[in-house]
């Protein structure tokens, strides 16, 4: 565990020592603050029925942080490691693949974390000005912020799966903005699909992330995004864990 710990740290320091991990940070705060404006400005017309956080869900910007902080976070993750040569290094110590896999996973997450708690504090911003407090309901806050880190998980794991399969950042990067985007077009598709009752209609709903955020923006939490978001999760880790094996067929 401690081995484990230590990679952990590795990997979080990683983004506060270089430029990628504050231009990530930048451009986040950047989006979020086009975001709270224009949730500010929306609030200053008339009235809104639906609550602040899915006002937020509702926004380009939060969709754009979604799809484009995940590349960029995760293509550093095992690229860097053998463009630099230090993952034959790091693959001799005594850790095992899973640690291994398992580091870049949770530090990728750690830091994806960090980079939306501005949003957070926009929303305690807005909490004090104004009085409808069922607009910002604590359990809608937990679910929000539940359904975030879900869907961020399945981002961040095929950002480090598509990190694991070259040395080229650039590539990862594009890789994984690739699979991100054709699973954020499936959910149109599935909207597209919602008349009819076929297989692939099913299979589609299955992957519906706008759908799956809606409900959490709204405070349902229900099973079937959760397990969706882990199993999709576990799937692309145990894909790396296969990349990364595979330099012993070699």
């Amino acid at each position: 565990m401690q081995a484990f710990l230590t990679l952990v740290r590795r990997e979080i320091g990683g983004y506060f020592t270089s430029f990628t991990g504050y231009t990530v940070l930048a451009v986040v705060l950047l989006l979020i603050g086009l975001s709270f404006y224009s949730i500010v400005d929306k609030l200053n017309g008339s009235p809104t029925p639906i609550p602040v956080t899915e006002m937020y869900y509702q926004t380009v910007y939060f969709w754009l942080i979604l799809l484009l902080s995940a590349p960029v976070i995760t293509m550093r993750s095992f690229a860097q490691e053998k463009d630099s040569g230090t993952f034959e290094t790091l693959m001799t110590a005594p850790v095992s693949d899973q640690q291994v896999v398992g580091s870049k996973f949770i530090g990728s997450m750690i830091f994806y974390g960090i980079i939306w708690l501005p949003l957070l504090a926009c929303t305690l911003i807005l909490r004090s000005f104004i009085d409808v407090g069922a607009a910002f309901d604590f359990g809608l806050l937990v679910s929000t912020g539940l359904g975030i880190m879900l869907i961020g998980c399945v981002y961040i794991s095929m950002g480090v799966f598509a990190s694991s399969l070259t040395r080229s950042q650039v590539t990862a990067a594009m890789v994984s903005f690739a699979l991100g985007v054709s699973l954020f077009m499936a959910s149109f598709l599935g909207t597209e699909l919602a008349a009819s009752d076929t297989l692939l209609n099913q299979v589609v709903k299955a992957v519906n992330l706008q759908q799956y955020m809606r409900g959490f923006a709204t405070g349902v939490i229900d099973t079937r995004p959760i397990v969706f978001c882990l199993s999709a999760t576990a799937l692309f880790l145990f894909l790396t864990l296969r990349v990364v094996e595979s330099r012993r067929w070699k």
